[in-house]
């Protein structure tokens, strides 16, 4: 019996996003976690500055590169030469592959961009298509489908930066009419809590948007609740199925970028403390905000379970997770059964399979079968 071919699968990670360094932590443990039975891993590095580059280590040279070591001169092969970033094919190196695996968080990788590079050149890829990254990563756009959908979301305002620029007291004031004290600010298109403040006072809201306008053109404010944040990962394409809830106690009083990868000190309760009802109610909402951006792979759903009247509001659905070992989406399928390798393949799977499907829409119209 002939041995079954490996599949050659490209791992991009790094990125030019403000989670980088996330990117480079999930690449690492997925590398590990694969089958080397199963798959040929082509690794394929994203500077800071967005320069596509493959080659032996890699994924080392970009950890150094992030650490302020300048070794990424003597890179063994540059996919996209100086001159022509903007028109290289940034593949072009790597050989024929049977699926890329784009382990990329936030702008630039996780927000439909390179999910519509892979589609205009045909390649299967994990996780969302270009429309449902697009809306999970903008979490204005989100929350507008997500009330459509009567998803509960927590009520909220919108600052786009130019108006914040021209004239800050009316946002100021129409904030804290609407909320009062404590509001949650954020970027709209970034993850892992980069630019996420909590804000006591009017100094805290001001200093908060200041912040996060750094990062995005439109900022998202909402009220803040005293709740328990609560996660749930979901998995699939057509008929998708969701994990065990976990809950996330921080280490500091938000669950802040330091709490998740600093700290080394919040908790992860797999599974969550609660009763069957909202077990099942809580998985029944993530699948169904899987569902309403369309989402494909897999995604985490965060809510924000309100101590005073058990009310889920939908947080976000994160459309390309941290997926290290130990973070939240892999943890919690392990919980529910499935093993962090295990986990990796059956994403894998669902890549083709998506791919497959997609095969079987036309691309051409016969003009004289017009009516």
């Amino acid at each position: 019996m002939s041995k079954k071919r490996k599949l050659r699968v490209g791992l991009i990670f790094g990125g030019r996003s403000g989670e980088h360094e996330v990117s480079l932590t999930s690449a690492s443990g997925i590398m590990k976690a694969m089958d080397p039975d199963k798959y040929d891993i082509v690794p394929i590095g994203i500077t800071k500055g967005g320069r596509w580059l493959t080659g032996e280590n890699i994924h080392q040279r970009l950890l150094d590169a992030a650490a302020g070591h300048p070794v990424l001169a003597e890179v063994s092969q540059q996919l996209v030469p100086e001159k022509e970033k903007a028109l290289a094919l940034p593949m072009a190196e790597t050989g024929p592959l049977d699926v890329v695996f784009p382990v990329l968080h936030g702008p630039f990788g996780e927000d439909g961009t390179v999910q519509g590079f892979f589609e205009l050149v045909g390649v299967p890829y994990v996780g969302a298509g270009v429309a449902a990254s697009a809306v999970g990563m903008d979490k204005v756009m989100a929350k507008g489908l997500f009330q459509v959908h009567n998803i509960p979301i927590t009520p909220y305002r919108v600052v786009l930066r130019w108006a914040w620029q021209t004239d800050p007291e009316p946002i100021m004031a129409d904030c804290e009419a609407a909320f009062g004290y404590p509001m949650f600010v954020k970027p709209a298109n970034l993850g892992s809590s980069v630019g996420v403040h909590k804000a006591k006072d009017a100094a805290d809201l001001r200093a908060g948007i200041e912040d996060a306008s750094q990062y995005d053109r439109k900022v998202l404010v909402e009220a803040g609740i005293d709740a328990r944040e609560i996660e749930v990962s979901v998995l699939g394409n057509e008929d998708p199925i969701a994990s065990l809830p976990g809950e996330v106690i921080s280490s500091r009083e938000f669950y802040s970028y330091a709490a998740k990868y600093l700290d080394n000190a919040s908790t992860l309760i797999i599974p969550a403390e609660l009763t069957p009802a909202q077990t099942q109610q809580v998985r029944e909402l993530a699948v169904a905000a899987f569902k309403a951006i369309d989402c494909a792979g897999l995604a985490r759903c965060d809510f924000l379970l309100e101590k005073s009247s058990g009310q889920f509001y939908l947080n976000e659905v994160n459309t390309m997770p941290g997926f290290t070992p130990i973070s939240m989406y892999p943890k919690l399928w392990e919980a529910s059964g499935l093993s962090y390798s295990d986990l990796i393949d059956r994403l894998i799977e669902l890549a083709l399979e998506r791919f497959e499907d997609k095969q079987q829409s036309k691309t051409s119209f016969d003009v004289n079968q017009a009516e």
